[in-house]
């Protein structure tokens, strides 16, 4: 498997934010979002070749770790990932994936982070008309809410975002409490200037707000 990296950190979004994890970030994305924050593993995805062996390995190297965070760019396109949760599910640790949900695949997993790309991705050039007829797959998206325990993820760039996530959840019948509203944006300020009008959104719609914590904590960069 191509892998960008692998490390120990807290877990910065979602339900589990603030949890101790250790993430096995996957290179290579079927999509390419404009505000994507791991290009290396997306526009120009980099990494190394390892054997599931030698990944569990090193997941192992952090025995105090409970949870194991199977991330990406894209992790249900990456060869062998069915086997790497598998391993991981036999070692008892809890296994969250990060997906976008555009692609399934018969993992276990423990919690399903699905992270619908909404309109506010798309990127201009040419990589917009593939990634507008892939980012949202309702197949998909609907056998991986039925089939895993889940939360769905919303990346809120404006108000208007509002409209089209909640077409999205509704389409799935999604209660409010599996729903989380996150702030686009790479720096602290940013973080906090969207997370303030996004918390009254989710005070009005009963959606969870989520903080990206690892930013927060270290700022944008990788391996935290």
């Amino acid at each position: 498997m191509r892998i960008s990296e692998v490390f120990y950190s807290v877990q910065g979004e979602g339900v589990l934010a603030g949890v101790p994890s250790v993430f096995v970030r996957t290179s290579g994305c079927n999509l390419r979002c404009s505000w994507c924050d791991t290009p290396y593993t997306s526009w120009k995805p980099e990494g190394e070749e390892l054997s599931i062996d030698a990944i569990v390995g090193r997941v192992a190297g952090f025995p105090a770790a409970k949870h194991v965070v199977i991330t990406g760019g894209e992790p249900m396109i990456a060869h062998g990932v069915v086997e790497l949760s598998e391993r991981f599910g036999a070692l008892g640790l809890h296994i969250t994936f990060e997906t976008a949900g555009t692609v399934f695949a018969p993992v276990a997993c423990n919690l399903m982070s699905i992270s619908p790309k909404l309109a506010n991705s798309t990127p201009d050039g040419v990589f917009h008309d593939r990634h507008e007829q892939l980012r949202i797959q309702p197949d998909v998206l609907q056998r991986l809410t039925r089939e895993y325990d889940y939360q769905l993820k919303f990346v809120v760039a404006k108000e208007s975002d509002l409209a089209e996530l909640q077409a999205i959840v509704k389409t799935l019948g999604a209660p409010a409490e599996k729903v989380i509203l996150m702030p686009e944006g790479i720096t602290s300020e940013t973080l906090s200037e969207r997370g303030a009008w996004i918390a009254e959104l989710c005070k009005t719609h009963g959606y969870r707000f989520g903080p990206r914590l690892h930013v927060y904590l270290y700022g944008n960069r990788r391996g935290v």
